[in-house]
């Protein structure tokens, strides 16, 4: 339950991103900060499997930390990864072809964190994604996470196209791109234009994708991000955004920490999202999943199922007990249900 923490922060986090000035480019507040962002990257790491595969990936606006997870599918018994640790000090792989090499057989996932919660946050997905396909992660350029940024994102299309670099770079024809929150709204971007890419898109709680939070939403993230406001208030406003309860906010562990050094540390700048109009949603003509929350649904709950259902080839679905916080409520159940449906695509 305490990982719930985690997403709370990250939609407030999120918020404050929308409610900030202009883009530039992301950076840390201190060296101190930063070194204490890194040790709490590594020790959150740690609830991932180890990755075959680390690669940093230079693209034109900043370099790209990649991480593959081969499939087990076919993995001899024992067999353990090659590559080092994924630690925040560690060298990432010297072998690139390493980390482009799939099962030809199915097509590999794409995963798009949240804000300021990078690849770490997909601690509960990345063991199950992996039995049956290659699982990529990346973490996004103009955010906290081991990717750095050289140019500001000005743009929506700016984030795709650091995609777009990564995925040539490592010579993935196509993928499963999965994005959660403000995830899923850069997810859909890039498979608006670069649908060739995308063998399915897969949105869970995409934020700013289908409709706007709601109105109340915005004035709690204001509350949570006011400089010298109590503990109290800001934990209250955190519950009320990603809802949970005040004690999962106030719950102590690994991940919660890493996303709570981040949103006091880092200086992200990123382009605020808009929802896709009625035009682009029809655009977007590949298979696509939607995952939205029964309650406290920042993706626009039943407007944005609605909005959802004029995609051509939509599979829109309400996860009961759930709020934004779906991917670690919904756990195994989700991984499950996403590789049904993929084997069904690519039978």
């Amino acid at each position: 339950m305490a990982a719930l923490t985690t997403l709370a922060v990250v939609v407030g986090v999120g918020m404050s991103v929308v409610l900030s000035g202009a883009p530039r480019v992301g950076s840390w507040r201190s060296t101190e900060g930063r070194a204490a962002y890194l040790a709490a990257y590594t020790e959150a790491m740690r609830a991932l499997p180890r990755p075959d595969v680390v690669r940093d990936v230079p693209t034109s606006y900043g370099t790209v930390r990649a991480y593959r997870w081969a499939s087990t599918a076919d993995a001899p018994a024992g067999a353990a990864a090659t590559a080092p640790a994924p630690g925040a000090t560690g060298a990432p792989a010297t072998d690139p072809a390493a980390l482009t090499i799939h099962h030809a057989a199915t097509v590999p996932v794409l995963l798009l964190p949240g804000v300021r919660s990078g690849t770490p946050m997909w601690g509960e997905q990345v063991s199950e994604l992996r039995r049956h396909r290659d699982v990529y992660a990346v973490d996004a350029v103009g955010d906290a996470g081991l990717s750095t940024q050289a140019v500001p994102l000005t743009a929506p299309e700016h984030q795709a196209a650091w995609i777009e670099e990564v995925l040539t770079a490592l010579s993935l024809r196509e993928v499963h791109v999965v994005g959660h929150s403000f995830g899923g709204a850069l997810a859909a971007t890039y498979a608006r234009l670069h649908p060739e890419r995308v063998a399915s898109l897969v949105l869970l709680e995409p934020a700013f994708t289908f409709a706007y939070p709601p109105p109340a939403v915005f004035a709690w993230a204001t509350l949570a991000i006011l400089p010298g406001v109590p503990a109290s208030w800001r934990d209250h406003a955190l519950a009320r955004i990603g809802g949970v309860d005040v004690a999962d906010v106030r719950a102590d562990d690994p991940l919660g920490r890493m996303i709570a050094v981040a949103a006091e540390q880092y200086d992200g700048h990123a382009p605020t999202p808009t929802p896709l109009d009625d035009t682009a949603l029809r655009e977007l003509g590949m298979p696509v999943y939607v995952a939205l929350a029964e309650r406290d649904s920042l993706a626009g709950g039943r407007r944005a199922a609605d909005r959802a259902g004029a995609m051509p080839r939509a599979v829109v679905e309400t996860w009961p007990n759930t709020t934004h916080s779906l991917p670690m409520q919904a756990g195994p159940a989700l991984t499950e249900r996403l590789d049904a449906w993929w084997g069904d695509l690519e039978r």
